[in-house]
């Protein structure tokens, strides 16, 4: 025992003197290397190191010691025995002694990592891999794999000559990659392995060989990992991604932000986002690996990203939203996080941005770029565009309902709508033109976030702050906006799916065979069409008169009244929508709004289908029975008048309507008699529907008039904006009142005659009092309401004309603003010119 603790003095050359450790580390290696590792030697070697523990840190030294002489003598034979007994001893020794042992072990192994044979390489690493699988019973205080990560991972980007070496190389730095992961994240007391510059090196050392993988599909599938089979192990691409898998399911909360930045550098440096393919199948296996939880940390990465590269090219722009769409489609089935919201603001922003770019480019077409580039940013733009749109839509409709009417409150919040503030959206700057295109792209988006929606109450699916402006938007000359409007609202009415049923208008002989799905109104939907439903028949009644009005808009305008029909009507509702049809009717008969022959024919077909389809659906027989015989008479002397010879290509188009032919239009009066009868108050019918227009609408009708007369027969390209109608208001109000030459009657015995005569007036009050007491009774109230919020309007603005004629700002030495011609003046108004009150004089 003495002479094994006086070591360091005693002569190597004396065999007999020597340490017993020594003598049975030297007697494991044969002296022909060929022959291998000495079995019988081994178990004395490994029963000695069992039995005394505390010489396991000096056979390990030893055994480094001879490993590192050997290498640097290329006895590579002997390098493989050795390391064969570490790794044996490894597995036999389990003590509070191996700590030093595993110090030496590493250094050899570091050794052999650093040599430049890939054998050796190859050898250490397989070393590495058993020591990672070894479970240790205590932590280590001071152990780091600084080495080991930047090792393994230059070993992944191995750029040997020969493919065959490469590849071994390559697998074997992905394999010890792994062992690194494995030894480490479990292990508390080595989190700095998740810091970013360890983080920098493993992840892009693991996408670099996945990026090799030809399969890019299989990659992304959460359920077939691509190591299985046979040439799995081999396999680098395969390797990497299992690694990779591994990694980010081990990842805690703190740690997903610096595992997901290195993967957005490596597709950043290696321009892998357009095409975006591998992007696409790297963020799925993130998103299918992470746990729930933590998805929304990928997704504010995605967001964080996207703006940075704000600047960037549209194809690499496209690629990054279309990455976000892949992991909120994921991340929409689980748990989203507070980021809903922020996504699609995010989302908005940039199409925002995207439309700026292009209405910018469109407007350097004179510049020194050429036509045919500019239509080449301006398709890219497009792709961008649609790329925000499938992402806010997709997104929106995997989220629950309860949330989707958040996302549908929010998108509608930022669409620009004419005569209401927009503070999301500045349209000054991007014009009308640009105005638009947001209009339409967010409508767009609007629907696929409405599809499928499914609400139980009507309110808390339309509530006002979405309902008003959703409805501004129809009013507005613009046919393709207002067909995505009635596109959402079938989106949210449509609760049973008949909509399919209902496409295309037309006269259905029998309604009953589409089997429609319905229920019984609930009491809520009745008082959310006592609340809205005016608002709703007075849209239909504007959208029916657009002069831009196509096949499209009449299919769909039929389509939401059957919806009307289906899904809200009762008794008091189908009275009401009876009587729009007839004041849809009355309109194109008496033309005062100078509507083109088409639409006033198309309105007609689209009252007769719709009547067609409500005497069915109530199942009354002698309603159905004049409907259908005003059909037949259509069908005979005016086909069009009927919708399926109207809405056909080059159908001739009569010169007039002939109002004296009763018979081709459906009668109020036996419409009345049909309905006679408990459960509907046919006397209603007889009150002529009066749509409820709002000041807004009736001052732009009025412009639109003036400049039609001034400019004859053309049409106006687009509707006046709110700002334009306010500031012609004054203008049109001044022009309309006559003059004081006109109100100067001339005085004559006639007049004279006339004024004396009161014979008839009384009468004739009679009969207006008897009139005015008849509606106040039998009228709706929303319409008593609408009359009486008319006349109301009407004195509003008398006496706002009245109090800015009269009342004036006081004078003030900084200046007197004045508006002439457009412009503001300030005129400046001295102090000893200023007439103070004599209260205020000293």
């Amino acid at each position: 025992m003495d002479s094994e603790n006086n070591e360091s003095g005693v002569c190597g050359c004396c065999g007999p003197l020597r340490p017993r450790y020594k003598r049975l580390v030297d007697n494991i290696f044969p002296e022909d290397p060929k022959d291998g590792l000495s079995k019988s030697d081994m178990e004395k070697l490994t029963f000695y190191a069992v039995s005394a523990p505390e010489k396991l840190d000096r056979i390990g030294a030893y055994l480094a010691e001879k490993l590192s002489r050997d290498v640097v003598r290329h006895r590579y034979g002997n390098v493989v025995i050795a390391m064969e007994a570490l790794d044996q001893l490894l597995m036999a020794c389990h003590s509070q002694s191996i700590k030093p042992f595993v110090e030496s072990f590493l250094h050899m192994v570091a050794k052999l990592l650093e040599s430049r044979e890939p054998d050796l390489q190859v050898l250490g690493t397989n070393s590495f891999v058993k020591f990672a699988n070894i479970e240790e019973d205590t932590p280590s205080y001071h152990r780091r794999y600084d080495f080991f990560v930047s090792q393994f991972s230059a070993m992944c980007h191995s750029t040997h000559e020969d493919q065959e070496t490469r590849t071994r190389i390559r697998v074997a730095g992905i394999k010890g990659l792994q062992g690194v992961v494995r030894k480490t994240v479990n292990d508390e007391l080595q989190a700095i392995i998740w810091e970013p510059q360890h983080m920098d090196k493993l992840i892009p050392s693991m996408l670099f060989n996945m990026q090799d993988s030809e399969d890019l599909d299989r990659a992304g599938h959460p359920n077939t990992p691509s190591g299985a089979g046979q040439d799995g192990e081999e396999n680098p691409s395969a390797l990497a991604e299992n690694c990779f898998r591994e990694l980010l399911g081990r990842a805690a909360y703190g740690n997903m932000n610096n595992a997901v930045r290195p993967v957005l550098v490596h597709l950043d440096n290696h321009h892998l986002w357009d095409p975006n393919e591998f992007a696409v199948s790297c963020f799925r296996i993130i998103m299918y690996s992470i746990q729930a939880q933590h998805s929304h940390h990928v997704i504010q990465q995605v967001l964080n990203h996207l703006d940075t590269n704000n600047k960037n090219t549209p194809r690499v722009r496209a690629g990054i939203v279309q990455v976000l769409l892949e992991t909120v489609a994921i991340a929409a089935k689980g748990s989203v996080g507070p980021t809903v919201l922020e996504v699609f603001n995010t989302l908005l922003k940039h199409l925002r941005m995207s439309v700026d770019f292009e209405l910018g480019d469109s407007s350097r077409r004179n510049s020194a770029s050429s036509v045919s580039s500019v239509r080449g940013k301006e398709s890219e733009e497009r792709i961008v565009q649609n790329a925000i749109i499938q992402t806010i839509g997709f997104f929106g409709g995997n989220l629950p309902d309860y949330q989707r009417a958040e996302v549908m409150m929010f998108i509608m919040g930022k669409v620009p709508v004419y005569g209401t503030p927009c503070h999301a959206l500045d349209t000054v700057k991007i014009g009308h033109q640009g105005t638009k295109r947001i209009q339409t792209m967010l409508l767009s988006s609007l629907i696929m976030v409405t599809s499928g929606f499914k609400s139980k109450s009507m309110a808390a699916a339309l509530p006002p702050p979405f309902l008003d402006p959703l409805f501004s938007i129809s009013l507005m000359e613009d046919s393709e906006l207002r067909q995505l409007v009635f596109e959402i609202l079938h989106n949210i009415l449509d609760r049973h799916d008949n909509r399919a049923k209902l496409r295309g208008i037309r006269i259905i002989p029998n309604v009953s065979a589409l089997k429609i799905k319905r229920e019984k109104i609930s009491k809520q939907d009745v008082a959310f069409m006592k609340k809205h439903g005016q608002q709703l028949y007075r849209h239909i009644y504007l959208g029916c008169k657009e002069e831009d009005n196509v096949h499209k808009n009449f299919e769909l305008l039929f389509t939401t009244l059957a919806i009307l029909t289906i899904e809200l009507a009762n008794e008091e509702v189908v009275i009401d929508l009876i009587r729009l049809a007839i004041a849809l009717q009355e309109m194109a008969l008496n033309n005062e709004e100078n509507l083109p022959m088409f639409i006033r024919c198309g309105i007609m077909a689209l009252v007769a289908a719709y009547l067609n389809f409500l005497s069915q659906m109530i199942a009354n027989p002698p309603f159905c029975q004049h409907v259908s015989k005003v059909i037949e008479l259509r069908n005979m002397d005016a086909p069009y008048l009927l919708p399926e010879h109207i809405f056909r290509d080059k159908c001739p188009l009569p010169e007039s309507l002939d109002k004296e032919d009763s018979q081709l239009y459906f009668q109020t009066a036996d419409m009345a008699e049909c309905l006679a009868g408990p459960g509907y108050n046919a006397e209603r019918l007889s009150i002529p529907y009066v749509p409820q227009v709002t000041v807004l609408y009736t001052v732009g009708k009025i412009l639109h008039r003036c400049k039609q007369t001034s400019r004859g027969e053309e049409r106006l390209s687009r509707r006046p904006s709110f700002v334009d109608t306010v500031s012609l208001q004054v203008d049109i109000i001044s022009n309309s009142l006559p003059e004081k030459s006109q109100l100067a009657e001339e005085i004559t015995f006639e007049t004279l005659k006339k004024a004396i005569d009161t014979t008839g007036l009384e009468e004739q009050e009679r009969a207006k009092r008897r009139q005015v007491m008849e509606k106040f009774q039998k009228a709706p109230f929303e319409e008593i309401a609408a009359h009486c919020e008319s006349k109301a309007n009407m004195l509003h603005d008398r006496l706002a004309q009245i109090f800015e004629l009269t009342i004036r700002p006081p004078p003030s030495p900084s200046g007197v603003v004045s508006i002439s011609a457009g412009h503001t003046q300030h005129q400046s108004v001295p102090v000893y010119e200023m007439k103070f009150p004599d209260l205020c004089v000293y």
